[in-house]
């Protein structure tokens, strides 16, 4: 094994997301997720070898605690020496970023200053950089940033119709995320389709917990649903999506709302898990759906119908339109929503080939329509994949 591995960490505000893989042939040495972070129950599970192993952290442990133990399973099993460098997922860069860079402490203090715009994120991100750099004191490290795709929006995308000033001042805007993930799957498509990824027209639609599409011409993000923060947009797991800024008033004036109330109603009781009254989860929504469940049933078709007018709405930017991409875990696996969606934009031509539809899950990627003209597509995303092949670019660069 050559000295030639990327370790990535994706740090939430309760969780540790880690791989270390080989950014030149995308083979995954060892992956895994540390959860509950802060909690009772915290835990972490690893594959290594095709072995998958589960420990017991302490009870409440932090992130450090956890890349602790991650280093532990690094040294044991003697990757370390393999190691060249750590790439760090981080959620917002605001304007500050176009691309991913080397962290030194001048961008962990931008990194910082941003955390306003991410204040779930960006904060357990720094945590991920900070006992990084300790754990791995002779390794570069390097942000990937979310939002740093999203920069090529022109004004009229990621300009809220609000007083100028607030965007001069306050840098409050449109930015975007799922960067990565966009990126990745729009270079991927255009492989797919045997075009330049600077001669395709493609709207990628994101679908997971959080859920975001994007308006890609050619090779760059021109509109994404997302805004200021990961809330706009689509419904999603537990978040609404976009909703009337009257309700503010509304919920604060006439049913006595705190902020931080309508904060948790909107990001966390929302979306499918709200409308459904059951859950966030798409599979437990699907099975009601066949069970009979209306309400089940009522949730899956607002997302799928709100998911159906943003794609549409993204001819707009795009001007033609080549494929639309579903990835993340519900637009990888769920061929039913896929299915749904299709119906939906029935306008564009699309034909499901329903075999198709059915074998491109758990994986499995490839084109779900027979009718001539755009397709629809299926692409797994890898985002530990972008990180660390922009980690081994930098680094090539700065030596």
């Amino acid at each position: 094994m050559s000295q030639q591995h990327v370790l990535v960490l994706n740090c939430g505000s309760s969780s540790l997301k880690f791989a270390i893989l080989n950014p030149h042939t995308a083979t995954v040495v060892l992956s895994g997720l540390a959860e509950c972070l802060g909690s009772d129950t915290a835990r972490l599970s690893y594959r290594f070898n095709n072995v998958k192993t589960a420990i017991n952290l302490a009870p409440k442990a932090s992130h450090q605690q956890a890349i602790a133990t991650l280093v532990d399973i690094i040294k044991e099993n003697d990757l370390a020496q393999h190691l060249v460098a750590v790439g760090h997922r981080v959620v917002h860069g605001g304007e500050h970023f176009t691309c991913s860079v080397i962290i030194d402490a001048a961008i962990k203090k931008v990194i910082a200053q941003t955390a306003n715009l991410a204040p779930l994120h960006n904060p357990a991100n720094l945590i991920g950089i900070e006992a990084a750099e300790l754990a791995f004191a002779n390794l570069p490290q390097i942000a990937v940033f979310d939002t740093a795709f999203h920069q090529t929006m022109p004004a009229e995308a990621y300009l809220y119709a609000l007083p100028y000033s607030l965007y001069e001042k306050e840098g409050v805007r449109r930015y975007g995320f799922h960067g990565t993930s966009h990126f990745y799957v729009a270079q991927q498509a255009a492989t797919m389709l045997k075009k330049s990824i600077t001669g395709s027209y493609l709207i990628s639609a994101h679908l997971g917990n959080g859920c975001s599409v994007c308006a890609i011409k050619q090779g760059q993000s021109v509109d994404t649903s997302m805004g200021l923060t990961p809330l706009e947009g689509v419904v999603m797991g537990t978040r609404s999506g976009d909703i009337d800024p009257g309700l503010f008033s509304f919920l604060t004036q006439q049913l006595g709302y705190s902020a931080v109330t309508i904060d948790t109603l909107l990001n966390k009781e929302s979306g499918l898990l709200g409308l459904s009254q059951l859950s966030n989860d798409c599979r437990t929504l699907e099975e009601a759906h066949y069970a009979g469940n209306l309400q089940a049933t009522l949730a899956l078709d607002v997302f799928c119908y709100r998911l159906a007018k943003q794609i549409a709405a993204y001819v707009v930017p795009l001007g033609e339109l080549d494929a639309i991409i579903f990835t993340g875990g519900i637009g990888e696996n769920s061929s039913l929503i896929r299915e749904k969606v299709l119906a939906l934009l029935r306008f564009f031509g699309f034909t499901l080939d329903n075999d198709a539809n059915l074998a491109a899950r758990f994986g499995q990627s490839g084109v779900i329509t027979a009718n001539e003209g755009p397709c629809a597509l299926v692409i797994p995303t890898n985002e530990e994949l972008v990180i660390a092949q922009d980690a081994a670019q930098l680094i090539k660069e700065a030596n």
